[in-house]
């Protein structure tokens, strides 16, 4: 039996919680993916397949405000953008799709900043 990859278990994970999520355009789907190095976070409406509002560690507002920090310094960051930019959008209420990862570190930081910033989950 061939060895099997982390990133590989990670999509069959996020495939068994994309059967779960329900999303609709009451309460978009707030999707996280995480690299090496960056995260990016997105709230998309399922039904029309757009994504609504989007934001990662790459945009000048978070990559100007912290240079060098810590990437879970920097996650925070990104989950208080994207709250900021929803509720400005009037989105209040997502459903959250940590994409197959852990909810600890990064992912946590994220979704507890964009909790503290006003988005219910």
């Amino acid at each position: 039996m061939a060895k099997q990859f982390p990133q590989s278990a990670r999509i069959r994970r996020h495939s068994r919680i994309r059967k779960k999520i329900n999303s609709s355009t009451l309460r978009p789907r707030l999707s996280v993916f995480r690299s090496l190095k960056n995260i990016y976070v997105q709230v998309i409406d399922d039904s029309t397949g757009q994504t609504l509002v989007s934001a990662s560690t790459v945009n000048p507002e978070i990559s100007e405000k912290m240079p060098i920090q810590g990437k879970i310094d920097r996650a925070k960051l990104v989950g208080s953008l994207v709250a900021q930019k929803a509720l400005q959008k009037g989105i209040k209420r997502v459903v959250f799709d940590r994409g197959g990862y852990k909810y600890h570190g990064r992912v946590r930081a994220l979704a507890e900043a964009a909790r503290e910033s006003g988005l219910e989950f």
